[in-house]
């Protein structure tokens, strides 16, 4: 399913004489992980399941074999085949927060990650690499699921704020749902509600589009930590830090029953997806449990984690595969078939063999596989990619890991630092302590540039000056600038702001109303002690050359009726030598500006080129000889 590829990352050195001026960084692999190949392979051979699925070879232990590999699904029944043993990628952001949530984009194109800084980050879904970064929250993210029809992605915080985005992350809507910390959140199976689990010890149910809260749900005696929505029936499930697992009928907000299978806090509950007949819970007791909801009772006791159990997952294909992470950094895996009992441990008959399936035990699961050392602190989310062969890890140590299955052939990734940990790996010549903290700065450095990169492709274009109060239309360049405004000086039009124009008080007097409302004899007496400073007459001083140029002079014929309405008082008739304003609406326009909103001088209409017809295309493709037909 993977294949790795040499990147060229920071180019390389010719021959001599080719580069001068120190040492250029090369960065070696950068796995990438393309599953076309593998879906083409299994599309082309596929037969209907009830014939045995593809017609393929069986996969050997053998790198001959890599061209055969298959996606999970097209092996329904082999979920051993799909345990992701093999560590991809490890990404994580130039200021580095705890990763509260990793979520697949419904396209399985890229990931999406919360961290505790309220922050979204996209990684590529095949070279792992940084993508973007935006600022979602004001506080952790805490919560973030997509809808069934994968239109919508709702996200929650440690303020009680859940807030919609659409598939380009346009954040259309922000609700107070609660005022403590939101733990979980799912949508119903027609995504027409959402529930969210909160600290507040109560379960919410809101209307998605209106938004509003419709019942709350209240039973549980502590946090609600954990909450799920069945995929296909009505029914509620949620786990509280009082050790209870409680089923809710969504439609009266009863308690249907609860179950008493922890003994600390319930960390994660979860449906299994496909056929919706089992629960997943896990606890702060080291141990998860599986319950079939037909016997209303736990069939499954998962065991094996040496810490507690933070969260885990089921995968999108296989029933009977199911992931879980632990406080102490470990991913383990477990076939729900397949008991899998430690040397020297009996192994354990399911209920549903015993001859008295109410009354006997849980059978005891211990994990086909193990990474023991995945993270370094606690793992807080795992996410599979929607065609299930790529594992997702978010951590406390602030790292996002990709995991996969082993190609045929591979058997260096068992004995890897994530497996056996970094002083055996070390011992055993699998790792290198000096050459793996270098690796790691290297795609520290590498990561910080693609989003260095990546943000400097995201800024927003210099801001033009306009004129003020007109948006849309560009300042000419004459047009002085005032320099008071934030974020840079803003355009200023003579009049609007600024110095005043030649005429104006002196300082200590005052214009009531305006000049116009002043005494005849004091605006004189004002004028004679120079208090007051006339503008120049209209056409200058005489031999000066100073003073406002004359206005053109007032057409014969004008007629005021034209003028839109109100603009002036009825029987107005302006100054002699003053000019008319343009008749705006009767075909006039501002200057350089057309009347159909084009840019063009003297109003000219800018119209759009016909696109070349297709036809012609494929013609003259054919003609050059670069497009032949099929035979």
């Amino acid at each position: 399913m993977d294949r790795d590829y040499q990147s060229g990352y920071g180019g390389g050195g010719g021959g001599g004489g080719g580069y001068e001026g120190g040492h250029r960084r090369m960065v070696g692999r950068r796995p990438v992980t393309d599953y076309g190949s593998s879906m083409v392979q299994w599309m082309r051979n596929r037969r209907p399941r009830y014939k045995g699925g593809a017609s393929v070879e069986a996969e050997r232990p053998s790198p001959s074999y890599i061209v055969d590999m298959l996606p999970p699904a097209a092996k329904m029944h082999n979920a051993v085949d799909t345990i992701p043993s093999k560590h991809l990628h490890s990404s994580l952001n130039k200021i580095k927060h705890p990763i509260n949530i990793v979520r697949w984009t419904p396209e399985g194109r890229r990931l999406l990650t919360g961290s505790s800084s309220g922050e979204f980050t996209l990684w590529n879904g095949m070279a792992f690499n940084f993508e973007t970064i935006m600022q979602a929250h004001d506080s952790a993210i805490r919560a973030a699921t997509y809808s069934h029809s994968e239109d919508w992605l709702v996200s929650a915080d440690q303020d009680g704020v859940v807030k919609y985005w659409q598939p380009n992350f346009n954040n259309v809507k922000a609700i107070q749902a609660h005022n403590d910390p939101i733990r979980d959140i799912s949508f119903s199976p027609n995504d027409s509600k959402f529930v969210t689990a909160c600290d507040d010890a109560t379960l919410k149910i809101f209307d998605f589009s209106g938004g509003i809260e419709e019942s709350t749900l209240t039973g549980h005696n502590w946090d609600a930590k954990s909450v799920d929505w069945h995929p296909t029936k009505g029914l509620l499930v949620s786990g509280s830090k009082d050790h209870q697992v409680k089923l809710w009928d969504p439609r009266t907000g009863r308690c249907l029953t609860t179950l008493h299978g922890h003994k600390n806090t319930i960390s994660k509950t979860a449906f299994e997806p496909i056929r919706g007949q089992l629960l997943a819970t896990c606890a702060r007791d080291q141990t998860a449990r599986v319950f079939d909801l037909r016997m209303m009772r736990d069939i499954c006791l998962l065991r094996g984690n040496e810490k507690d159990v933070s969260t885990l997952t089921w995968h999108p294909f296989h029933v009977s595969l199911l992931t879980t992470g632990g406080s102490d950094g470990s991913i383990l895996h477990y076939l729900l078939d397949e008991p899998n009992p430690p040397p020297g441990t009996a192994a354990t008959i399911p209920p549903y063999d015993s001859p008295d399936p109410s009354s006997a035990p849980a059978q005891t699961i211990y994990p086909a596989h193990r990474l023991q050392y995945a993270h370094d602190f606690a793992v807080w989310s795992l996410d599979w990619h929607p065609l299930g062969h790529i594992l997702a890890s978010g951590s406390n140590d602030r790292v996002t890991r990709f995991w996969t299955r082993a190609r045929p052939g591979e058997s260096d990734c068992f004995n890897d630092r994530y497996h056996i940990g970094e002083a055996a790996a070390e011992a055993q010549g699998t790792w290198d302590r000096r050459g793996g903290r270098r690796m790691m700065r290297e795609e520290e450095e590498l990561e910080m540039e693609d989003e260095a990169e990546g943000l400097v492709d995201q800024q927003m274009p210099a801001k033009q000056p306009i004129l003020p109060g007109i948006p849309g239309l560009a300042a000419p360049p004459g047009v002085a600038k005032d320099g008071t405004s934030v974020g840079g000086a803003q355009p200023r039009l003579p009049g609007m702001g600024g110095p005043s124009m030649p005429g104006s008080l002196s300082a200590g007097v005052s214009a009531p109303n305006g000049i116009a409302a002043m005494d005849p004899g004091q605006f004189a007496a004002l004028v004679a002690e120079g208090k007051i400073t006339l503008p120049p007459p209209i056409g200058g001083l005489a031999g000066t050359g100073q003073g406002l140029p004359p206005p053109p002079p007032l057409p014969a014929n004008f007629d005021f009726s034209k003028m839109p309405p109100g603009m002036f008082p009825p029987n107005f008739q302006l100054p002699p030598g003053f000019a008319p304003p343009p008749q705006i609406g009767n075909g006039a326009s501002l200057p350089g500006v057309g009347s159909d909103g084009g840019g063009g001088a003297g109003g000219s209409i800018r119209r759009r080129a016909p696109l070349p017809s297709q036809q012609e295309s494929l013609m003259e493709e054919q003609r050059r000889g670069k497009y032949r037909t099929v035979r």
